[in-house]
């Protein structure tokens, strides 16, 4: 599966998107393939601080629970409230409309993954 180019990932299958200082944060199609059926979001509140590598949240499905782990550390901005209100969005576009929260990210770490990266971690093979 392609990932899309524009965003970095993380080794716990999140995704960012960093436009300036505020970034758009979401799970993997590989992690929504994974989880199964997504029936509930729990999501940092807005305003809150993130940091980096830390659990903000959850997300639950038919299968199981996560932890959603922050990608960047940061203030919350905004949740997607239809993804609260449809946790199947998370499912069907994971990479678009299925989008979890907005941050203004003040540290980014340098270990994201890019797309290329990714696809070779999520295939097993060396990157």
């Amino acid at each position: 599966m392609p990932y899309p180019t524009d965003r970095k990932y993380t080794t716990d299958h999140e995704w960012i998107t960093v436009d300036d200082d505020v970034a758009r944060v979401g799970i993997t199609a590989y992690a929504a393939e994974a989880l199964g059926d997504v029936v509930y979001v729990d999501l940092p509140e807005v305003g809150a601080t993130v940091s980096a590598g830390e659990s903000c949240g959850e997300i639950e499905s038919t299968k199981s629970v996560s932890d959603l782990v922050a990608p960047a550390t940061g203030e919350v901005l905004e949740v997607n409230a239809a993804a609260v209100d449809s946790p199947e969005s998370v499912n069907a576009d994971p990479h678009g409309e299925g989008w979890l929260y907005a941050m203004r990210v003040t540290e980014l770490p340098e270990d994201l993954l890019d797309a290329e990266a990714y696809t070779a971690l999520v295939e097993g093979e060396p990157a």
